[in-house]
């Protein structure tokens, strides 16, 4: 299955689809002439916007977005991309990333344009830009990508990258014996536990709506961002003499890793983008399509705001957390080491931070089970919602749906964390197709409702 799936990730992740995403980010940061770097301190500053009377508000919205991403694509994400791809695949993931902010605002402008109020509040995504922004016959490009939203939902992103990573952390910190044995692998105690205890839960606070799925997000974003970088922060004040050679492995190898790194490593230039780009979408979702649907819940009614918001998402996510990640594997040396997933992580944090080796993987494993369980209810809010379009006001559908995403909970820790994902990185780059195309279709609104409006919305007022 491994075998397979990372053959599928190969041809998907080709050059086509590398070129796709970082294309459309370009396209956007020239006619929108470098909005992210004009307007990136404007964008922080209305995160605090207050709530209104529909929806809930542009900061829960972008604390659900963000519990969506900010999850173990920042922690394991980054480590297995850096792993394989080699201290390289970092500057990619960056680069990607100040591209993919003018993709983001793209996605929250439409978002907020083209939403529709319902009894419960807004309802939008890019389900409703396509169908809505384009006519009705582009509705199969709409139902396509609700249709793959609710699968990556259940199988990708959502569930079994996240639950696995939880596991996988747990069991590295505590000693069990093997419970049992499927398909000749060994699960311990510990995992087959905590496995459980997740799903339970998560189950406990999906079923409270998207009111109390946004209370929890706006409750455990802010936490868990700042336990994981003040330690962070404490590894690299612990590693200073070694950060600029690590800066500078970082560049060298993003250009030529063979000549840097060894041709026997097997690394080469397409792999270090495609594990930058690839894994960098997995942790930001810029171009995705999925945070807008969290942008079309809230509150804010200026779609240029609403814009500037989340483009703060990728910034918070890729720029500040991840750099900071891969920062620790490479000025430890962690990224090179005979390792997987959260282990190499792991590596980096008791080889690096001035105090027991135990009490800092005690520590990794609380950051990563907050960053997982965020994500594994923002994302489960992202796939009702696509299962919503699909169905309309057939309430025991999303329910069933529920019950569908628990289970898959319930059985991802059993997955290799591979096979996991390889199949994420297949799912999303199907996901996001037909959101890339809508946005390339939709750009002459985008640029032509914000431009005008610019250097009020900059201004430091």
């Amino acid at each position: 299955m491994e075998e397979c799936l990372q053959r599928i990730g190969e041809k998907v992740w080709g050059w086509p689809t590398m070129l796709l995403f970082i294309g459309v980010g370009i396209l956007f940061t020239v006619r929108l002439k470098g909005i992210q770097f004009r307007c990136m301190g404007r964008a922080l500053r209305l995160i605090g916007s207050q709530e209104e009377k529909s929806g809930i508000s542009p900061y829960a919205a972008l604390c659900t977005a963000l519990a969506a991403t900010i999850g173990t694509g920042n922690i394991v994400g980054v480590a297995t991309a850096v792993a394989a791809g080699g201290p390289g695949a970092l500057f990619w993931m960056l680069l990607a990333a100040v591209f993919g902010m003018a993709t983001q605002y793209a996605e929250g402008f439409l978002a907020v344009k083209y939403r529709r109020r319902e009894a419960d509040g807004y309802f939008g995504g890019p389900f409703c830009y396509i169908e809505q922004g384009l006519g009705s016959r582009f509705r199969w490009l709409a139902v396509l990508f609700a249709v793959t939203g609710a699968g990556v939902g259940i199988l990708g992103i959502g569930t079994t990258t996240q639950i696995n990573s939880i596991t996988g952390a747990a069991d590295a910190f505590f000693t069990s014996d093997t419970a049992f044995v499927l398909a000749g692998h060994s699960y311990s105690r510990t995992v087959v536990i905590s496995g459980a205890l997740t799903a339970i839960a998560a189950a406990l606070v999906l079923l409270g709506g998207v009111k109390r799925i946004a209370k929890v997000c706006e409750t455990l974003v802010p936490v868990m961002s700042a336990l994981y970088l003040l330690f962070s922060a404490v590894l690299l004040i612990c590693c200073a003499e070694k950060i600029p050679s690590a800066v500078v492995l970082i560049v060298r190898s993003a250009f030529s890793p063979k000549a840097v790194l060894g041709a026997g490593t097997g690394i080469s230039l397409k792999l270090a983008l495609r594990m930058g780009i690839g894994r960098g979408v997995f942790t930001n979702e810029a171009g995705l399509g999925s945070s807008p649907i969290a942008a079309a819940a809230s509150s804010e009614t200026d779609p240029v705001k609403q814009g500037l918001i989340y483009m703060t998402g990728t910034f918070i996510d890729t720029i500040v957390i991840c750099t900071i990640t891969g920062l620790c594997l490479v000025v430890t040396g962690a990224w090179s080491a005979p390792l997987e997933g959260v282990e190499i992580t792991d590596f980096a944090w008791r080889s690096g931070l001035p105090w027991a080796g135990s009490l800092s993987s005690f520590i990794l494993m609380v950051c990563l089970i907050f960053f997982a369980f965020a994500t594994i209810i923002g994302w489960n809010f992202y796939a009702e919602r696509c299962v919503q379009y699909l169905t309309g006001k057939k309430r025991w559908v999303q329910k069933l749906y529920r019950v569908g995403y628990l289970i898959a909970i319930a059985v991802g820790p059993y997955f290799t964390v591979n096979a996991a994902w390889e199949l994420a990185d297949i799912l999303n780059a199907v996901m996001a197709l037909p959101n890339l195309t809508a946005l390339l279709l939709l750009q002459n609104q985008v640029v032509t409702d914000t431009l005008p409006s610019l250097p009020t919305k900059c201004a430091k007022k």
